[in-house]
């Protein structure tokens, strides 16, 4: 009795609801197939179809999550007028093929640097569809009061993926090549659609369009424009989100330019640092709430992660600076993943979750193409420092919030600093 008591109530409360365990699972076993063909694939563009080209990542990178901006007029008006359940299956096959597609042209020796970044421009046009979907599809699985519990268990599926995947595909890429991992994610895929097809859904909630004002995606920048929170939360997240979670670039280029490893020592890398992602995770979905000063404060922690890993002179100490930063970074999103949903009304949901995705990905193209030029110039420390710089100027924009708005004030009390807001003492950052 206690421990369905504590699976309804604590850090795996999501997992009571029978829709929900179908959903994570298959989403679970297409987030391993995906880890495994990030990695194969930065793997191919930096040491195979160039020589340690970080600017070519950049494109990559820019290819993949431009078309979150681009198509911000249509995302988040057809994840809210448009059945869901379908959407998801339409874009997790589309995914799928693209995958089966570039796995061929690479197996057979076929593919060059134009085909990479053809296929990632394509991915990225479906994935903008598909985000917003997805990230809001979780509200027709759980109720109201497990919606901050279910996005932070979503986080640690992703994230216990990128334990496995990308360790896996270091692995693998030495022993069948990187071809073989894009065809076992185009099979992966196949977990995530049958798990949607299984789903026992009420229909309302998909598509109830009568209850829901008219309106268009200027409707959801008018509603973000007068919620001060929500304006400040897009801020800070586009400058992290531009500058800071540049993973991909970050740590093939420090593990091959800088500490000269291979290619199972690169996906060790990723692994390493999504065991700080999984704590993070795990920590977010224990906690009841989500609020504004945790937002805060992990932004704070993970600029100074970015810092002390570019500076670190070991592989040992980098990868030990990589699980402090997998925990904030996580932290930090699943946050202002929270936030946002939680402070937006229901039938608004879709637009303002496609604004934040394409806030959040959409500098990437900007932000990608920077850090990977600094990487070729001056050196791949250079550009994780360059990202601390920016993510550290993310928490002052969230400072100046919490100082105008929220009322932060340091006071002295028996002789102790404290800081309250809004006149209740908050807990330290």
């Amino acid at each position: 009795m206690k421990a369905a008591g504590d699976l309804a109530t604590g850090m795996f409360r999501s997992l009571h609801n029978a829709n929900y365990r179908l959903w994570a699972g298959g989403a679970l076993v297409s987030n391993i197939g995906s880890w495994m063909q990030r990695t194969a694939q930065d793997w191919l563009v930096l040491t195979q179809l160039t020589h340690h080209n970080a600017t070519a990542m950049g494109i990559v990178t820019a290819l993949q999550f431009g078309p979150q901006i681009v198509l911000l007029p249509l995302t988040g008006l057809v994840a809210d007028y448009v059945d869901r359940r379908r959407l998801l299956m339409f874009t997790q096959g589309a995914m799928g093929l693209l995958a089966l597609a570039l796995g061929m042209l690479t197996i057979t020796g076929l593919v060059q640097l134009w085909h990479v970044y053809v296929f990632a421009f394509l991915l990225g046009c479906v994935g903008a569809f598909d985000a917003p979907a997805r990230q809001t599809f979780v509200g027709a699985l759980v109720k109201e009061a497990d919606l901050s519990n279910a996005v932070a268990l979503n986080s640690t599926s992703f994230n216990a993926a990128r334990l496995v995947g990308p360790a896996l595909a270091g692995a693998l890429i030495e022993l069948v090549g990187s071809g073989w991992l894009f065809l076992l994610n185009a099979v992966s895929f196949m977990a995530v659609i049958a798990s949607l097809a299984c789903l026992r859904l009420d229909p309302a909630p998909q598509r109830a369009h009568a209850a829901r004002p008219p309106g268009s995606l200027a409707g959801g920048f008018v509603y973000v424009w007068h919620h001060p929170e929500l304006k400040t939360i897009l801020l800070m997240i586009f400058l992290v989100g531009t500058f800071g979670l540049n993973f991909p670039i970050f740590i093939s280029t420090m593990a091959v330019m800088v500490f000269h490893s291979g290619a199972g020592q690169y996906g060790l890398l990723s692994a390493i640092m999504a065991v700080g992602s999984v704590a993070g995770a795990l920590l977010a979905a224990r906690r009841l709430t989500s609020g504004f000063m945790l937002l805060f404060g992990n932004i704070l922690l993970f600029s100074a992660g970015l810092a002390i890993a570019a500076l670190m002179p070991s592989y040992l100490l980098f990868s030990a600076a990589l699980v402090v930063i997998g925990m904030t970074a996580q932290t930090l999103t699943t946050t202002a993943l929270s936030l946002m949903q939680l402070s937006t009304e229901p039938a608004m949901r879709g637009r303002v979750m496609a604004i934040f995705l394409a806030v959040a990905l959409g500098g990437t193209p900007v932000g990608a193409l920077i850090i990977g030029w600094s990487a070729d110039k001056y050196g791949p420390r250079w550009g994780m420092g360059i990202g601390s710089v920016f993510c550290f100027t993310a928490a002052l924009v969230g400072l100046f919030y919490l100082i105008k708005y929220r009322h932060l004030r340091l006071r002295i009390r028996n002789g102790r600093p404290r800081l309250t807001l809004e006149g209740t003492e908050a807990p330290d950052a």
